[in-house]
C-alpha cells in the first residue's frame, strides 16, 4: 500500500458523529423516547445542506467569471441535479418525523425553546446564495429572522448580501448570449408579429364562440387583452424596465429575452445544455418549495395551532414561507411568454449553423 492503512469507523470519525445525540429530556432526568430520532433526522438535514451548500459554492464559482467555456455546463448541470437528488431525500424525511405523534413531541419540545428550525444558519446561507435576499422577505420575515440569530451569524448573512447571489450570476450569464440578435436579424421584431397575429386569431375564436355567455365572453375578451399586455410589457424596455425597478421581476429583460429564446429553440444543440440548466434552477425552486409546504403540514400535524418553539405562528408561518420565499419565479413565468411551435419564427440559415453541430476540413 502507497498510503497509511485507515479504518473505517476512523475516517468516517463516527466516534463523534455517533456520540453527539444528546437528549435535552435526559439531562432533565426523564428521557423521552423520541427526542433521539428528532435530534437525528435534525443533524442529517445539516449534514445534507453542507453538501448542498459544496454544491451551489463550486457552482457559484463558475459563473462568477466574465466567460463561462461550454464544457463547464455539463459540470453545472450534473452538481444541480445532483442537489435535487438530495432534495429528493430531505423531502422524503419528513414521513419518519411523521412517526413522531403529537404527545410524543410534547414530551420533550418545551426543553428545546427557543431554539427553532429558522436558525439554520446553513439553510439561509443556500437560500441567499441562490438568490433570495433579504429584501425579498416580507418586513416581519426580516425582523423575525434576524432577532433570533447569534451576532456572528447575522454579520455572516450580511456579508454574503454584499455578494452578487447565483440568480444574479446566471442573469449576467443570460444577457451575453447574442443569438436573438445577430448578423443583422432581429428576431423579436419576428417573434411580435407571430405573438400578435395569434392573439388576434384567438380573439376572432372568442368572438365567433355562440356558446359563451356574454358575461364570460366580456371575461374571455378581458383574459386576452391581458395577455397581450404581458407580451407587450416583456418587448417594451421602457415597460419591463420599470417592472424590474419595482422588484416585480427579478431577471433582466436581456436575461429574460435570452431564456425565452432557449426555451423556444432548445433543440438546437448549443442550447441544449441551457435550457437543462435553467429546468434544473426551477427544480431546485420547486423542491425548495415542496419541502416548506410539507414542512408546515407537518407543523400543524404535531403542533395544532400552536406556535413554534422559536416563536413564530408556527404552521401558518411556514406556508405563507412556501409562497413567498421561492427564488426562481422568472424562470417558472417564462411559459407564459412561449408560443406553438407552427408560429415561432425561422432562424436564418447562418444562425442555424451557428446554433448546430459544424464540420468542416
Amino acid at each position: 500500500m502507497k498510503h497509511k492503512p485507515i479504518y473505517y469507523s476512523e475516517y468516517l470519525e463516527l466516534d463523534k458523529v455517533l456520540s453527539s445525540q444528546n437528549p435535552k429530556s435526559l439531562e432533565h432526568g426523564n428521557e423521552a423516547h423520541d427526542e433521539t430520532l428528532f435530534i437525528i433526522i435534525h443533524q442529517a438535514y445539516e449534514l445534507w445542506f453542507k453538501q448542498i451548500i459544496h454544491e451551489v459554492d463550486s457552482i457559484y464559482k463558475i459563473f462568477n467569471q466574465d466567460k463561462i467555456r461550454p464544457n463547464d455546463l455539463s459540470t453545472v448541470n450534473h452538481r444541480l441535479s445532483r442537489i435535487v437528488e438530495i432534495q429528493r431525500v430531505l423531502n422524503s424525511q419528513l414521513r419518519i418525523i411523521e412517526t413522531m405523534t403529537p404527545l410524543d413531541f410534547m414530551k420533550f419540545r418545551d426543553y428545546l425553546m427557543p431554539a427553532s428550525g429558522f436558525q439554520s444558519i446553513q439553510f439561509r446561507i443556500i437560500e441567499l446564495r441562490l438568490g433570495l435576499r433579504e429584501k425579498y422577505r416580507s418586513g416581519m420575515s426580516r425582523k423575525f429572522f434576524n432577532s433570533r440569530l447569534k451576532q456572528e451569524d447575522r454579520d455572516l448573512l450580511a456579508n454574503l448580501e454584499k455578494e452578487p447571489t447565483l440568480l444574479e450570476l446566471v442573469d449576467g450569464w443570460l444577457s451575453r448570449m447574442p443569438f436573438a440578435n445577430m448578423k443583422g436579424f432581429n428576431f423579436w421584431q419576428e417573434y411580435l408579429d407571430a405573438v400578435n397575429t395569434m392573439l388576434d386569431r384567438d380573439k376572432l375564436l372568442i368572438e365567433q364562440n355562440k356558446t359563451l355567455h356574454p358575461k364570460e365572453l366580456e371575461f374571455e375578451l378581458k383574459n386576452l387583452e391581458s395577455t397581450r399586455i404581458n407580451y407587450h410589457s416583456l418587448l417594451d424596455e421602457k415597460k419591463y424596465n420599470d417592472l424590474y425597478e419595482k422588484g416585480e421581476v427579478r431577471l433582466s429583460r436581456n436575461a429574460k429575452l435570452s431564456a425565452i429564446f432557449i426555451n423556444l429553440f432548445r433543440d438546437e444543440p448549443i442550447l441544449q445544455l441551457p435550457y437543462r440548466l435553467m429546468n434544473h434552477l426551477i427544480d431546485i425552486d420547486e423542491m425548495f418549495t415542496t419541502w416548506r409546504y410539507q414542512h408546515s403540514i407537518m407543523a400543524h400535524r404535531l403542533l395544532g395551532t400552536k406556535i413554534g418553539t422559536g416563536g413564530s405562528s408556527g404552521h401558518e408561518y411556514l406556508k405563507q414561507a412556501a409562497d413567498n420565499n421561492r427564488v426562481f419565479t422568472d424562470l417558472f413565468d417564462l411559459a407564459t411568454f412561449l408560443i406553438p411551435e407552427e408560429v415561432i419564427p425561422s432562424l436564418p440559415g447562418e444562425i442555424k449553423r451557428d446554433l448546430g453541430f459544424v464540420f468542416e476540413e
